[in-house]
């Protein structure tokens, strides 16, 4: 059982911060990869020692309910990460819940009742300026919370949605503590310096008014033609992006040399582009892309498989954004025909994540010379170049000599690179001028060896849900093995509680709701949703005994 906790500096720093904050809502910002989770469940765990109450998360994507649960299970706070409306009160052996932003949309009165007084950290605050329905529902949802922290992986503005609980100056969100990847990089060991190979590329294409249209990425165009130039050479019927795969796959067996499980990811447009990559990856390269698709109910498993397992490639909609902790990735293809610096920035994000046991930790994010992209990517390589020179002075000439650093902004050089409209048609794309990025080591000097971090004494672990609500807080036994989280025990007491009401049924002839009941009778609970691990296991006991003597 967690009784420390080892903080980096920022995290401490931030911890500090909201601990002397009086105000009811706190906004950090830190870069992906720099560990907001930790820093958000040692204020909880602290929140919840002072003032007793639930702990609700509310996370963007269902994957990372199961995520978030299992980090904060490491930290003694026991988050049921499946929880709905229709399972009735919280069970009293639990902390709280983990939810979405889509089902806060859905289900905001029944959260309103479970946030009264509570502790709720909002992940990834910036989802709920997408759709106005979410914004309103969340302020329905989480005004009677005590306290809200929120949370954010890079800065984010207004627009015409502004968000509930966060401050705005001239229309841009003004966070209470904020740890850029700059920052980040400086502490060495939490972020990897991330390159940007770019491809430039000659695009044909008809678009739907019947007009053909030919293009570099060089050439200035309006914005419409601009996205079908792009689309254009995202799409597989032309040789731009099989080409741009293929200098991915290389550059990836390069760094599987030196970390055998390295990962790469393709960050596809949508489903049917997705499988398409996939396909080719596994035709050209004999290699079995693991796909991750939002119509995909098992994507979640899927994800959860290729993070901790030792295959080549992912490839992925809307599946791998923030938040999802897969340290492995290495290479990255942007082949998607989004191109908002937030959407980029969170694909930087699933690259940076530091491995510890790893020297060298270049990661490569392969992106189209789209203007647009260039100006991102030239954003982030400023930073990461500023702070790997500092490091190692003799470093800036080198770097420059190697990325080509262009003036106002235009773009560097020395990166290399790797959609869709009714009517619209590929013609060709042709991948040219590509140019590779540096290479491990060339910016990245070692990590140091010592990582003192800072220990953080966290004290008992807080009251369960239970009792903050005036009942018996019980020590929860272990459950069946494998499973990670308190919930997760539970998830499998349950299967194996409907195994045995189900034989039972079948043995006594007695209808499966009259087995059920008589179970929870003997188990002293009224709804199997609402009982403790320790009511779960007496029910399992009490059905096998009732079968042994059937």
């Amino acid at each position: 059982m967690a009784r420390t906790i080892r903080l980096r500096p920022w995290q401490r720093a931030a911890l500090d911060r909201f601990a002397e904050s009086e105000a009811s809502d706190f906004l950090a910002v830190a870069t992906p990869g720099a560990g907001k989770t930790t820093f958000a469940l040692a204020a909880a765990r602290r929140e919840l020692a002072r003032a007793p109450g639930r702990l609700v998360v509310v996370v963007p994507t269902a994957h990372l309910r199961l995520q978030w649960a299992r980090a904060a299970s490491e930290l003694d706070l026991h988050l049921d990460g499946s929880w709905s409306p229709a399972h009735g009160p919280l069970p009293p052996d639990m902390h709280g819940i983990v939810t979405t932003y889509q089902q806060v949309a859905s289900a905001a009165p029944a959260l309103a009742r479970v946030a009264r007084g509570a502790f709720v950290v909002l992940d990834e605050i910036h989802h709920a300026g997408e759709e106005r329905a979410w914004g309103e529902a969340l302020g329905r949802a989480f005004s009677p919370a005590r306290r809200r922290l929120s949370l954010s992986g890079t800065p984010f503005r207004s627009d015409t949605r502004s968000i509930p609980f966060v401050r705005y100056e001239l229309d841009e969100a003004r966070p209470d503590f904020e740890h850029g990847y700059a920052e980040a990089l400086a502490e060495r060991r939490v972020v990897r310096p991330v390159y940007f190979p770019r491809t430039n590329g000659h695009m044909e294409w008809a678009s739907s008014d019947g007009q053909l249209h030919s293009a570099t990425f060089d050439d200035e165009l309006a914005s419409a033609r601009a996205n079908e130039r792009l689309r254009t050479a995202l799409s597989l019927e032309g040789q731009w992006l099989p080409e741009v795969l293929a200098s991915a796959h290389g550059r990836l067996r390069e760094v599987r040399r030196g970390q055998p499980e390295a990962g790469g990811l393709v960050i596809a447009t949508d489903q049917a582009h997705a499988r398409a990559i996939a396909g080719l990856l596994e035709r050209s390269f004999r290699t079995v892309p693991t796909i991750a698709t939002s119509d995909d109910p098992d994507a979640s498993r899927h994800i959860e498989a290729f993070a901790t397992g030792t295959s080549e490639w992912l490839v992925a909609v809307r599946m791998v954004s923030e938040g999802v902790d897969i340290p492995r990735l290495r290479v990255g293809v942007y082949a998607t025909t989004t191109t908002t610096e937030l959407f980029f920035r969170q694909a930087v994000g699933r690259l940076v994540r530091w491995t510890a046991g790893v020297g060298q930790q270049g990661a490569y994010l392969f992106i189209p010379d789209d203007p647009r992209l260039r100006a991102w990517a030239v954003r982030i390589a400023e930073a990461r170049r500023h702070v790997l020179a500092r490091a190692d002075p003799g470093l800036a000439t080198r770097a420059r000599r190697d990325a080509g650093v262009a003036a106002e902004g235009a773009g560097e050089p020395g990166l290399e690179d790797g959609g869709q409209l009714s009517l619209f048609t590929v013609i060709s794309a042709v991948a040219t001028g590509a140019v590779d990025a540096p290479g491990d080591g060339v910016e990245e000097p070692p990590a140091p060896d010592d990582d003192p971090g800072l220990l953080l004494e966290l004290g008992a672990p807080p009251p369960l849900a239970g009792v903050a609500s005036g009942q018996e807080d019980g020590a929860a036994p272990e459950g069946p093995a494998g499973a990670r989280t308190r919930a997760e025990r539970k998830a499998q007491l349950r299967l194996a509680n409907s195994a045995v009401a189900r034989a039972l049924a079948r043995r006594t002839g007695w209808s499966h709701a009259k087995v059920n009941a008589e179970l929870n009778r003997l188990a002293g609970l009224g709804r199997v949703t609402e009982a403790t691990l320790e009511q779960l296991e007496s029910r399992l006991r009490h059905g096998e005994r009732w079968l042994a003597r059937a």
